[in-house]
C-alpha cells in the first residue's frame, strides 16, 4: 500500500504556481480532498517549514492564496543575488526578439509575434527580466497594448553608445547586410556571458 506524501505534494504545488500562489479552492481541487484535509495538509507543511532551521523557504498566506516564500533572515543574500548581473546568454529567440524590438521600436508584443511568427510572451519576459527590454508606452487602439523598447543596459551589454552604433537593416536586394547584422549580434552575445 502507497502512502501519500501530502506535503511534498502541495510543496510542488506551491512551486509550480511560483508568485501567483493558490486558492484553498484550487489546493482542494487539484489534490482532490475536503476542505478540513486540505487545511490540516498546508498546517503540517507549514509546520515542518518552521520546525526547520535548515529551511530556506516558509508557507505564508497573502491576498487568499498560499504561497511559498523566503525566510526573511536570508534577505541579504537575496539582495547580493539581484545586485550581482547576470552571467548567461541569450537564446536564438531572444536574440531575434531583441533585434526587432532594437530595431523596430516602440513595438507591441502582437507586432513582434507578426516579425517572427511565433509567440513571444515568454521571451520578452525574459528580457524584460534581464532588464534588456522596457516598456515604453501604450498604443492608441483597441485594448491599448504595451510598447516595448531597448533599455540602456541593452546598450551596455551591446557596447553601443546608441541606437545610431546598430547595423544597417537590410533591404530584401542585400543579403550581405543582413548576414552583416547577424554576425554583428552573434559576436556580441558573449559579451553577456
Amino acid at each position: 500500500m502507497n502512502i501519500v506524501n501530502w506535503t511534498g505534494i502541495l510543496e510542488s504545488l506551491l512551486f509550480a504556481a511560483g508568485d501567483e500562489g493558490l486558492t484553498l479552492q484550487q489546493i482542494m481541487k487539484v489534490m482532490d480532498v475536503e476542505e478540513w484535509e486540505a487545511l490540516q495538509i498546508i498546517d503540517d507543511l507549514k509546520r515542518e517549514y518552521e520546525e526547520s532551521e535548515n529551511r530556506g523557504i516558509i508557507l505564508i498566506q497573502l491576498a487568499g492564496t498560499y504561497q511559498l516564500a523566503t525566510k526573511k533572515e536570508h534577505a541579504i543574500y537575496l539582495k547580493r543575488l539581484v545586485e550581482t548581473p547576470a552571467q548567461s546568454t541569450l537564446s536564438q529567440a531572444a536574440l531575434e526578439t531583441l533585434t526587432i524590438i532594437a530595431y523596430k521600436q516602440p513595438i507591441t508584443r502582437l507586432e513582434i509575434e507578426e516579425i517572427r511568427g511565433v509567440k513571444a510572451d515568454h521571451v520578452l519576459q525574459t528580457l524584460v527580466a534581464k532588464g534588456l527590454v522596457q516598456e515604453v508606452g501604450r498604443a492608441d487602439g483597441p485594448g491599448r497594448p504595451i510598447l516595448y523598447g531597448t533599455t540602456k543596459e541593452f546598450l551596455d551589454y551591446f557596447g553601443l553608445k546608441g541606437l545610431e552604433e546598430l547595423p544597417p537593416l537590410p533591404d530584401e536586394k542585400n543579403a550581405y547586410e543582413q548576414e552583416e547584422a547577424d554576425l554583428f549580434f552573434d559576436q556580441l552575445n558573449p559579451l553577456i556571458e
